[in-house]
């Protein structure tokens, strides 16, 4: 069991209802508030009003229209100014994982006088950030419960995970019926994402019998609850558990003692979706079996067979390297069957920039030291996979 040293400031207030509590909990952070968000969804659920009247006396700033995929510019650079011309107090990030992730390089930015760029590429170390609180509307990055982010910028194709602990929320709101009205492909993006985020966690080499019990259970968890909330978008308490779950995915909890895992699949998808600026979650369903089924071999083979029988219940009395392919396989199967597009090509990508992305990830990601080492052949190899 490996050292660590953990630590997660976090609170989170759960259940329906919950956003009542937000005037006391914006109170001890200051009156002057930038309210971050995407696109129209929670004007059309009511949220973005509840906020307002909630919010009655503060001073809000706006910053809307925050993509999938944040970028740089204009979001993170325009949020920081605003932060900065009207001496904004906290940040109330208000909507998915997106929004929240470009909230964070935006709380940094604003108490750094230089480029921002500069904390997210850890040219600089982050000093400081403004507060953030956070109502979650979209169950699957877990960045309401982690100190990190992702950013993208567009004119270098560079799409940078940027993890600093002065980036937690200070306060998160998860009530799980904002997310009732979150549509088929965006529900099964974020059961794809909340699943490699466990899996990333799982396939290592120094793994205890507590964190593989917890990511065994995260793993079913999502597939069963994930599948309710496909069935019956209203079904709250399948809603609520897959919130959860999704929640626990990337603050460390999965495993701590574990060994590093070098998140590979994580690596060559923000590549993936920073060249192309495909849907994250379902670029890691694509990628993931591909690169297990690279990565299977002598030396991996029990963990696969660990996962096939606790995560699939495939008879344990087959011989090793059937279990571990059928793990394969119903990992594949299960995103096919909840409507992810299982191949690259149906998502807008082809082989013509195969070997500039893989060069960019093999030079930028450090898949060097992944749980199974990837060199840029095999990151070409694993894309290719998975046209």
């Amino acid at each position: 069991m490996q050292n660590f040293d953990y630590m997660t400031p976090t609170r989170l207030i759960f259940g329906k209802g919950v956003v009542e509590k937000l005037p006391q909990v914006m109170a001890q952070f200051g009156n002057r508030i930038l309210l971050t968000y995407g696109g129209g969804s929670i004007k059309k659920i009511g949220l973005y009003q509840k906020v307002h009247e909630l919010l009655r006396g503060c001073e809000i700033v706006e910053l809307s229209g925050i993509q999938p995929n944040p970028k740089y510019d204009p979001s993170v650079l325009e949020g920081v100014r605003l932060c900065k011309e009207h001496k904004i107090d906290v940040i109330l990030s208000v909507g998915g994982g997106s929004v929240l992730d470009c909230s964070k390089a935006i709380a940094a930015g604003a108490c750094y006088d230089g480029d921002p760029w500069d904390l997210i590429s850890y040219k600089v170390k982050a000093q400081a950030a403004l507060p953030i609180v956070d109502i979650i509307t979209l169950a699957a990055t877990g960045s309401e419960y982690d100190c990190g982010g992702v950013i993208s910028r567009t004119e270098t194709n560079d799409k940078i995970g940027y993890i600093d602990r002065h980036l937690f929320p200070l306060v998160s709101f998860l009530d799980p019926t904002y997310t009732f009205t979150v549509n088929r492909k965006q529900t099964a993006a974020g059961i794809a994402d909340a699943m490699n985020h466990t899996m990333e966690q799982y396939f290592v080499e120094d793994a205890t019998l507590l964190n593989d019990g917890f990511c065994e259970s995260m793993l079913r968890s999502l597939m069963v609850n994930g599948r309710k909330c496909l069935e019956n978008p209203e079904d709250y308490t399948a809603r609520a558990e897959m919130m959860l779950a999704c929640t626990y995915g990337c603050n460390g909890i999965l495993a701590l003692g574990n060994s590093p895992s070098g998140w590979p699949c994580h690596g060559i998808e923000h590549a993936l979706s920073a060249y192309y600026d495909i849907t994250h979650g379902e670029g890691l369903a694509i990628i993931t079996p591909r690169w297990m089924q690279h990565i299977l071999n002598e030396r991996t083979l029990s963990r696969f067979v660990k996962y096939g029988i606790n995560v699939f219940g495939i008879d344990a009395s087959l011989d090793k390297w059937e279990i571990a392919s059928k793990a394969i396989e119903e990992t594949y199967k299960f995103f096919e069957s909840i409507g992810i597009p299982m191949h690259l090509r149906e998502v807008g990508i082809d082989e013509s920039r195969i070997g500039e992305m893989a060069h960019h990830i093999a030079v930028n990601e450090g898949l060097e030291n992944a749980y199974a080492p990837l060199t840029e052949k095999d990151i070409a190899e694993i894309i290719t996979a998975s046209l």
